[in-house]
């Protein structure tokens, strides 16, 4: 394979374990890949690779489903048109209505697992899709009665000051794309058809974007991760209550702005 013009790595279950990345070659427990371009865009599972480990963290993001609603539901809901929607507390979270007239609905509120470790077991967190399931009927009094029939997760990449990259360094060879935060869905294509005008040599529109060539400072080692990010969730979730309760913006919220990117 010495003569592709890039390689586009995944680690995930069911292709070789990468054990070194550097200009021009691919180290896997399945044999050596060559190449003049080698992109990273491993994502959530960046915290694996060799000398990694504290470019970007794996936050774990977990949704469920309700079964298939019937049209008046989306009408009184205004959702008919498949709108997306959030809203403004600090603990994320998105819904939409699927092409099945489900209506899925996700959030942050996992724990995050000392060393950046990931695991399949981490996708399921009981304790969270219940919240997420009373948090949506919340919002949507009209879905009482109605059943949930899914629910799963999985990590995504955030870096220390929560911004998506792309990049080239033409004298290595090495680019990498990633650390999208959760909106990965758009991005990952406009970073897909950046990285093709940077391999190219194009200096386009795309290349000129100021997340081209951005570098965020690595995140603290551990237990201060570990520490850091767990008592974030926690924070962020008084900060909520603390909203609801007050009918200000919080103060907690306010001192934790920093660590979370804001």
């Amino acid at each position: 394979m010495s003569d592709s013009i890039s390689v586009w790595l995944r680690l995930a279950t069911g292709v070789p374990t990468v054990m070194s990345v550097s200009p021009g070659r691919v180290v896997t427990d399945g044999g050596t890949v060559r190449a003049r371009v080698v992109v990273r865009a491993t994502e959530g599972w960046t915290p694996q690779l060799p000398g990694s480990r504290r470019d970007a963290v794996p936050v774990y993001s977990l949704m469920v489903a309700t079964e298939p609603l019937p049209p008046s539901f989306w009408d009184r809901a205004g959702l008919a048109a498949g709108e997306t929607f959030s809203d403004e507390r600090h603990l994320i979270i998105y819904g939409q209505r699927t092409a099945d007239d489900r209506l899925a609905f996700g959030g942050r509120g996992a724990p995050y697992h000392f060393g950046s470790r990931i695991d399949p077991s981490y996708d399921r967190v009981e304790r969270v899709f219940t919240k997420l399931r009373h948090t949506l009927v919340d919002l949507f009094p009209d879905l009482a009665g109605h059943g949930f029939t899914h629910s799963w997760g999985g990590p995504l990449a955030i870096s220390r000051d929560w911004t998506a990259s792309v990049g080239l360094d033409p004298a290595t060879g090495l680019g990498w794309a990633g650390n999208y935060v959760g909106d990965g869905v758009a991005t990952t294509n406009l970073a897909g058809r950046t990285l093709t005008d940077l391999v190219l040599g194009r200096r386009t529109a795309l290349t000129r974007l100021p997340w081209v060539g951005h570098r965020s400072r690595r995140w603290e080692p551990e237990p201060l991760r570990w520490v850091g990010l767990n008592a974030a969730a926690r924070v962020v979730g008084v900060a909520d209550a603390e909203e609801r309760v007050t009918g200000r913006g919080s103060l907690i919220a306010r001192a934790m702005a920093p660590l979370l990117g804001e």
